[in-house]
């Protein structure tokens, strides 16, 4: 993935919602972390698969990328706010033994060992259980990337319209 160029086009969104709503002096941090939490709960629900009381499938493959991509906005947008846009991210898809089940509350464990540390380790762990529920749901870094370039686009436009 071209994290560089995800994390300049994020910190540009970020730079322009902040100018908006004059938000240049103020800790997100916290605001963000309850977003991210939200986007993954979001996500969770449009693939179903906590839902063993129901026999309707996960939504579509398109829906399931866009809510993914949310996430994606928000982990990076936390990273920005740590600094940590510079570093060097290099992930190989793993396999895993856990359900996608297990893997959301992976993600919740890791985004509170993030959200209490702010340390570059925990984020990077956080950055690639993310990727990893990812690969889970079937989408490809590749697929990643261009959901996040359409929606990254679709935000600015919200923002345009008073979102």
């Amino acid at each position: 993935m071209q994290f560089e160029k995800l994390f300049n086009m994020q910190q540009a969104l970020d730079q322009h919602i902040e100018e908006k709503h004059n938000l240049q002096e103020k800790d997100l941090f916290n605001k963000k972390i309850l977003a991210l939490l939200v986007e993954i709960g979001e996500l969770a629900n449009e693939t179903r698969c906590f839902k063993f009381w129901s026999v309707k499938p996960s939504s579509e493959k398109s829906v399931v990328l866009e809510e993914f991509v949310d996430g994606v906005h928000f982990i990076l947008s936390l990273g920005i706010e740590c600094g940590f846009e510079k570093l060097q991210y290099t992930f190989q898809t793993k396999s895993t033994t856990l359900t996608v089940s297990e893997q959301f509350l992976l993600i919740y464990e890791k985004i509170n060992d993030f959200k209490n540390s702010k340390n570059d380790l925990d984020f990077k762990t956080l950055l690639e259980v993310y990727l990893q529920l990812g690969a889970l749901l079937g989408i490809s870094y590749e697929e990643m990337e261009k959901a996040y370039f359409t929606k990254n686009e679709v935000n600015y436009q919200r923002q345009q319209n008073n979102y």
